[in-house]
């Protein structure tokens, strides 16, 4: 995604600050608009409406990550090193993500930012499956391990992370979702 001015960054960047903390349905484009200092006017040349920004943060924030992950595949780094970047790249994408958002994104078959989501997360996954595979070739991911599955799982996972009694035990959704990640990585056992 191609960001066209200053005003098009501060409506993106506070769009997610805003989507992150009280989900997609409750922020207004008019709040969205006094919080970057833009106007409605400005907010149109670039969105036809909420939901096509919404895409766009979406967008914004999967290029972003891939490109990390990307960086930090190509680094010489020990395997064990790159899965904690890669846990470290989660916690920092999770952070600040609420329970409406989770809700707003993930649990609203109404909207059709579920099935925008649903879809790019395909996409990226089948990115991160090729990278996985090209670990095995180089060694430092188990030659037995079929990284389709890991697809497969995150598809799972979204359930767990929708469920309200399981999203009751922690704290915030953060915690949840890194609780998800570390015993994916690690199981139980303890680690650093």
């Amino acid at each position: 995604m191609k960001i066209k001015s200053k005003k098009h960054k501060d409506i993106l960047h506070t769009s997610k600050e805003l989507f992150w903390k009280y989900g997609f349905k409750r922020v207004t484009i008019e709040e969205i608009c006094e919080k970057a200092n833009v106007s409605k006017m400005t907010f149109y040349r670039f969105y036809p409406n909420k939901l096509e920004l919404a895409k766009s943060v979406f967008d914004m924030v999967i290029d972003n990550s891939i490109k990390d992950f990307k960086t930090l595949m190509k680094q010489d780094i020990p395997a064990s090193e790159k899965v904690k970047g890669m846990l470290q790249m989660k916690f920092e994408g999770t952070n600040d993500i609420s329970k409406e958002f989770l809700v707003d994104f993930y649990n609203n078959p109404d909207t059709e930012v579920s099935g925008y989501i649903e879809k790019r997360t395909r996409e990226v996954w089948s990115e991160i499956i090729e990278d996985f595979k090209k670990g095995q070739h180089e060694g430092w991911l188990r030659k037995d391990f079929k990284p389709e599955i890991i697809l497969i799982f995150s598809q799972k996972i979204m359930e767990l992370i929708k469920d309200e009694n399981i999203l009751k035990l922690y704290n915030t959704p953060q915690d949840l979702i890194m609780e998800i990640a570390n015993i994916f990585t690690y199981g139980i056992t303890p680690h650093k």
